[in-house]
């Protein structure tokens, strides 16, 4: 069992971060804030696939200003992502934003970075500092000889600092590279740092195909330590698979339930009937259950029982035909052609139990 470090409890609205509170998944909008419609359908599509925190950019004044007319119009909370201008930050606050992603010592001087904190403090709103290798201080990177997981950590606590000699300790953390081995560093050697909930991530991961892998790979092992209180998975392209992604990661280290899970044989020589196929047709029917229920796709009927014993329902291939189990029991045998169908007669039969009781 995960052992998750004990971090210090921020809330985002009603979501709470650190103290033990469930890992959070997040997101990021690829619309433009300035457009109401699309992006509050893009947050609700983020959010029925299991997002519990969106960010949005807010590069100018026109996209700060319209936070408002979102916020009011989804459920989910959102974050603003703010860079170098802190009337943005200020106006995202007067706007009803959950939170703010910034750095306090890119937005122009002490001045106006205590205007923020004051009108954080009095909202309630926390602050997610965020450092990325590829952006680091001049200074720091000359001091380490690039990014290295010291200059990560010594430059996201350079804004910590700011933050705190202003009283403000209602923040969190993060700790970005495309690099997975220097992420993992930088992230180990940050919770040894300090007790702020950490944001973590890849960035720049890149296309779904090698992006799912490295962050996988990446959050995956810091989740496994029990190191990181929220995530997001950071891929090219749509966000809502970023979000199963993220969600598939939890579920896979007994973190979350997250509707069904598949598990499928690799086949071998024993293998006589199509497999491939018919899991492929499973997986796509599977994709409309929310509820967690644990199907098996197994390709002979010498193991494919007993592997699978722990699935609530299965198949269980022979020649041009299969077996159809719940449990690691047969209950039929059914030709291959109805070999799907005759599965999902048991899965709707199990759900429609579930919820009797």
């Amino acid at each position: 069992m995960i052992q998750r470090k004990k971090t210090r409890q921020i809330h985002i609205g009603p979501v709470a971060i650190g103290g033990g509170a469930p890992i959070s998944v997040q997101s990021m909008c690829n619309t433009k804030t300035t457009d109401t419609e699309v992006t509050v359908a893009q947050i609700k599509a983020l959010q029925a696939a299991g997002c519990d925190i969106v960010r949005l950019a807010v590069p100018d004044m026109e996209a700060a200003k319209n936070l408002g007319n979102i916020i009011r119009s989804v459920q989910v909370p959102l974050v603003a992502d703010i860079h170098f201008d802190y009337k943005l930050a200020i106006e995202a606050i007067h706007q009803g934003i959950a939170a703010l992603r910034l750095n306090p010592g890119n937005i122009g001087g002490a001045e106006k970075v205590r205007a923020v904190v004051a009108a954080a403090k009095e909202r309630h709103i926390p602050i997610r500092i965020g450092v990325n290798a590829g952006s680091l201080d001049k200074k720091i990177s000359a001091k380490y000889g690039g990014a290295t997981p010291e200059a990560l950590v010594e430059s996201a606590m350079e804004h910590v600092r700011i933050l705190e000699a202003l009283d403000f300790h209602d923040m969190k953390i993060s700790l970005k590279a495309h690099d997975v081995p220097l992420t993992i560093a930088a992230y180990r050697l940050m919770s040894e740092t300090v007790d702020y909930p950490l944001h973590l991530g890849i960035t720049e991961a890149g296309t779904v195909n090698t992006g799912i892998i490295k962050s996988a790979v990446g959050i995956g092992a810091l989740l496994a330590e029990g190191i990181g209180d929220t995530f997001r998975i950071s891929l090219t392209g749509d966000p809502v698979v970023e979000v199963k992604t993220a969600n598939e990661i939890l579920k896979s280290l007994g973190l979350r339930e997250y509707g069904p899970t598949l598990v499928a044989c690799p086949t071998c020589g024993r293998t006589s009937i199509d497999l491939p196929a018919i899991a492929d047709q499973v997986e796509k029917k599977l994709a409309g259950i929310k509820e967690p229920i644990d199907v098996a796709v197994m390709g002979c009927v010498v193991n494919g029982p007993g592997e699978a014993r722990g699935a609530d329902v299965g198949i269980a291939g022979g020649n041009g035909e299969g077996l159809i189990f719940r449990k690691g029991e047969i209950i039929r045998k059914v030709p291959e052609a109805d070999l799907v169908d005759e599965l999902f007669k048991e899965i709707d039969a199990i759900l429609e139990e579930r919820n009797k009781k």
